[in-house]
C-alpha cells in the first residue's frame, strides 16, 4: 500500500524538490521555446520556498513530487508542478493540487492559476479535470486558472435573503443559477433576495404548482425565471417550458436543478444551501416532516423557512466567473462570514 503524504516545504527541502523537479521536467519531450525549470539550483528554490511557500510530495518517504507558490493580485500561483517519473499514475498531483487549493482557501484569496504549455495536451486535460480553465495565451504558454467556491454563514432568514441580493448585483442576463438543498434549507428564500436585488415584480414564491415563473424587471434589468424542476423529467422538459421571455434574455434561478438543468448553460452558478442547526421536526413514528413530505409527493410546497443558520455554497463554473470577484461581492456590507473553501 502506497504511503502517499503531502507537506509544507521548508528550505531545508530545497535539494529534494530540485532533484523532482528536474527529474521531471527533463523527462518531458523537447520544447520550442525550452523552458527554464532546468535551470531551478538548490539556492534558487530555497529562496523561493523561504520567500512564498512550496509543497513536497513523498511516497514511501521519498521525494516525489513538487511545486513552488507564490500570492500575486489576491491568488496563488503554481510554479515547477512537477512528479518524478518514478512515481507516476500515483495520484502525486492530484494530492499536490488539493493542497494547493486548501492553502489558497486558508490564505483567503480567490482561487489558484498556473502556466503550461501548449504542447503538452495531456497536462492540459489534467487540469481540465479539475476544474481549471483557458484564462488566456502567451504564444506557447496556456495560463489558467480556477476559482475557488465560496461559503456563507448566514445565521437567519434575513442574512439568507440578504445573501441573494449580493448574488444579484454580479448577475446579468443569461447567467444560470442551479439552487440545490433539502427541504427547508432556504433555496426559496434566497431566490426572494435575488429576485429583490435584481428589481423584478411580484412576490417569489416556490413555483412548484406551476413549474416556472418569470418575473419582470421594474427598473429596466433582465427579468427573473424561477424554475422548480423537481417533478421535471429531464432537460427537455426545461426546454420545453412556456415561458414569457427567452432563458439568453433572463436570470434563471432552478431550484432541485442539480443533475438536470446543467445542460442549459456551460457558465453557472451552482449554490448549496443547507441547515446548521434547527434539525428537521419529527412527526408520528419518527418520520421527518421532510420524508413525510416526499412519500406523500408534496416535495415543492412551500418550504419551512425557520429562523437558523445556513450555510450556502456557491461554486462558479464556467470562463464567466473567472473574472468576477464572487467572494469580494458577496463579502461587502455582509455581516455574515464569508470565506473561500476548497472544491
Amino acid at each position: 500500500m502506497t504511503d502517499l503524504h503531502v507537506v509544507e516545504a521548508k528550505p531545508t527541502d530545497a535539494a529534494a524538490l530540485v532533484a523532482v523537479i528536474h527529474a521531471a521536467f527533463g523527462a518531458r519531450p523537447p520544447l520550442d521555446p525550452p523552458g527554464t525549470a532546468l535551470r531551478e539550483t538548490v539556492q534558487s528554490v530555497e529562496d523561493a520556498v523561504r520567500s512564498y511557500g512550496g509543497l513536497l510530495a513523498q511516497v514511501d518517504g521519498r521525494p516525489a513530487g513538487a511545486m513552488l507558490l507564490a500570492e500575486n493580485d489576491g491568488w496563488l500561483d503554481l510554479r515547477r508542478v512537477s512528479v518524478h517519473p518514478r512515481f507516476q499514475h500515483r495520484g502525486v498531483a492530484t494530492a499536490m493540487v488539493g493542497c494547493a487549493e486548501e492553502v489558497a482557501a486558508e490564505h483567503g484569496l480567490a482561487g489558484v492559476r498556473l502556466v503550461a504549455r501548449a504542447e503538452l495536451p495531456a497536462t492540459l486535460t489534467f487540469w481540465r479535470h479539475r476544474g481549471y480553465l483557458v484564462a488566456g495565451q502567451d504564444g506557447p504558454n496556456i495560463h489558467l486558472a480556477k476559482r475557488l467556491p465560496v461559503e456563507i454563514t448566514a445565521v437567519s432568514v434575513e442574512d439568507t435573503q440578504e445573501v441573494g441580493r449580493r448574488l444579484a448585483r454580479i448577475l446579468r442576463a443569461g447567467d444560470l443559477v442551479l439552487l440545490t438543498g433539502e427541504l427547508g434549507a432556504g433555496k426559496t428564500t434566497l431566490t426572494q433576495g435575488i429576485g429583490d436585488g435584481l428589481g423584478v415584480r411580484g412576490q417569489v414564491t416556490s413555483p412548484t404548482f406551476v413549474i416556472a415563473r418569470a418575473h419582470p424587471s421594474t427598473v429596466g434589468g433582465p427579468p427573473l425565471v424561477h424554475v422548480d424542476a423537481y417533478r421535471l423529467g429531464g432537460v427537455a422538459e426545461l426546454d420545453d417550458l412556456d415561458l414569457d421571455t427567452s432563458v439568453t434574455d433572463a436570470v434563471t434561478v432552478v431550484e432541485w436543478g442539480e443533475g438536470l438543468a446543467e445542460g442549459l448553460a456551460e457558465d453557472r452558478l451552482e449554490v448549496v444551501v443547507s441547515r446548521s442547526v434547527g434539525e428537521e421536526t419529527t412527526g408520528e413514528g419518527g418520520v421527518s416532516e421532510a420524508a413525510d413530505r416526499t412519500a406523500n409527493g408534496t416535495a415543492g410546497e412551500p418550504e419551512d423557512e425557520r429562523e437558523d443558520v445556513r450555510q450556502v455554497r456557491v461554486v462558479p463554473v464556467g470562463r464567466r466567473w473567472l473574472d468576477v470577484a464572487l467572494r469580494d461581492a458577496l463579502a461587502e456590507g455582509l455581516a455574515a462570514d464569508v470565506r473561500s473553501v476548497p472544491n
